[in-house]
């Protein structure tokens, strides 16, 4: 059987290129179909197969593939998979919308129906001109029609399946995932955990790392704060001398932040939220806005609590009430393993067999 992998861009290592990466582990010969591939950001690629779009040479292509959006429709329509028995795409923008033979199984393994497009008011990128409020119609009528021509949905979660159904009148498998669980360990003994609570992620506006800035500049607890962004000089500029912006890490360093912290901040409203579990697979707990896919991974009480709404105040009141020796690491570990890449790959590969 002949697999093609297809995905949106390749520019950094996030939540859907772990994905990606576990199902080229699956299907080592496969090649990938994408619009533009940075090596240097990605070099765990190295060694792939890829075919890439002309956007790859154009300026800004392997930085910023978003500046090209409104290409991308036929970008992926273009492409040639007309020797593949099996196509996968991991889409969180277009790559569902390739082109396969009526005898070809395409499956999409959505992150997301595309959040600037349907869901404004969680993604504002396409609301702020005419020109990009025209853009964002004109992308939802294609990615209806584009969501049609999938065989079969997977979803990162309930949170994500239940938007697929919404937009796209499908239904969808649920398979969380791949975590690398196996790489984070917790401290062995609770005397070893610092004094510091931690934030995790690309510093831009809708995962909301301003709201963590200002809550802890009202508390004056010490803050760490892992990651780069647009927004990181005017989080660095309103920060009070509490607050370190450590940058981006290596995975040792990231690994030794994440198993000392007394908590994981997590404030954003995410369509799975991998972060999250890496924490809990350091066996720190969790202090996430009760909205999207994280209500799906932390127990509230075992391995992590919740503040309510998305406000200064909300997340204020439930620092002053967290009580962080009453978590166990071992118990918050455990949770994290159902979410381990090789659950993962057991479950996709189980329900390509039985598809």
């Amino acid at each position: 059987m002949k697999v093609a992998l297809i995905h949106d861009w390749l520019v950094g290592l996030g939540g859907a290129e772990q994905v990606l990466l576990a199902l080229s582990e699956i299907f080592p010969e496969a090649p990938i179909f994408t619009t533009v591939y940075n090596q240097k950001n990605l070099p765990q690629f190295k060694n792939k197969k890829i075919y890439t779009s002309f956007i790859n040479n154009l300026p800004f292509g392997q930085q910023k593939p978003q500046i090209y959006l409104s290409l991308l429709p036929k970008i992926f329509e273009d492409f040639d998979l007309s020797g593949f028995d099996l196509v996968i795409s991991s889409c969180h923008c277009a790559s569902k919308g390739v082109l396969v033979k009526p005898e070809t199984l395409h499956i999409s393994y959505c992150h997301t129906p595309i959040r600037y497009v349907w869901m404004p008011w969680l993604d504002p990128r396409l609301s702020d001109s005419l020109y990009k409020r025209w853009l964002a119609h004109k992308l939802r009528l294609w990615d209806f029609q584009a969501a049609q021509r999938v065989d079969k949905f997977v979803a990162n979660s309930k949170n994500v399946a239940l938007r697929i159904k919404k937009y796209y009148k499908r239904e969808a498998e649920v398979i969380y995932p791949p975590v690398r669980t196996s790489f984070f360990e917790p401290v062995d003994s609770l005397n070893k955990l610092g004094d510091y609570y931690l934030l995790v992620g690309r510093l831009v506006a809708y995962k909301k790392p301003g709201l963590v800035i200002e809550a802890f500049n009202k508390l004056g607890l010490p803050l760490k704060v892992v990651g780069v962004g647009p927004e990181l000089e005017a989080l660095k500029k309103s920060a009070k001398k509490n607050i370190e912006f450590l940058g981006k890490l290596d995975d040792d360093e990231l690994k030794k932040c994440y198993a000392r912290a007394l908590a994981f901040i997590f404030p954003a409203e995410e369509d799975f939220g991998i972060v999250p579990v890496e924490a809990m697979a350091s066996g720190r707990p969790v202090l996430a806005y009760k909205k999207g896919g994280v209500k799906e991974t932390v127990l509230e009480g075992e391995t992590g609590e919740f503040f309510e709404e998305q406000t200064v105040e909300s997340l204020v009141s439930t620092i002053k009430k967290f009580k962080p020796l009453k978590y166990y690491p071992s118990k918050i570990r455990k949770r994290a393993e159902e979410f381990d890449e090789r659950v993962f790959k057991k479950k996709f590969l189980k329900f390509i067999n039985h598809e």
